[in-house]
């Protein structure tokens, strides 16, 4: 059975959910009570030691909802190490299709931040962001991050 939990960061409040096991979404400005299961506890403990600047990896079950190319865009983003950015572009031309494509299905990713479409940015600057606040939120987290670079 689907759980829901919530827990408060420095962007707000942030909902997750599970089922059968594993996180399956992120959401802004949830009202979900706080965290019960043994997994949605994990998961906010970990959002949290990210937040306090004391996590870079993710280590949680996932299982984000998506077609087979939205599937293979959310493991191009999961391998962006911490820090560290990569464009559409450079995505695509691994995927071996468009740029376009791939910035659709980076703003389709249920699991915002713990996959991270944030550290995928456009040619040109930052791209679009489909979280809470937007594109302010996609530079906060990679301000957090330490991945300046695209500021440049």
């Amino acid at each position: 059975m689907p759980e829901t939990a919530s827990l408060d960061t420095p962007l707000g409040r942030l909902g997750l959910s599970a089922d059968e096991g594993a996180i399956t979404g992120l959401d802004w400005r949830s009202d979900a009570p706080p965290p019960a299961s043994p997994l949605l506890a994990e998961a906010a403990d970990q959002l949290t030691a990210y937040f306090e600047g004391r996590l870079t990896h993710f280590d949680l079950p996932l299982a984000p909802t998506g077609g087979p190319f939205q599937q293979q865009v959310m493991d191009q983003m999961r391998l962006i190490p911490f820090g560290q950015t990569r464009s559409y572009g450079e995505i695509a031309q691994d995927l071996g299709c468009p740029a376009q494509p791939v910035g659709q299905a980076c703003g389709a990713n249920p699991i915002a931040i713990l996959i991270p479409c944030h550290r995928v940015l456009s040619a040109n600057g930052t791209g679009g962001f489909s979280g809470f606040g937007g594109v302010e939120t996609k530079i906060w987290l990679l301000r957090h991050e330490g991945a300046y670079g695209f500021l440049l």
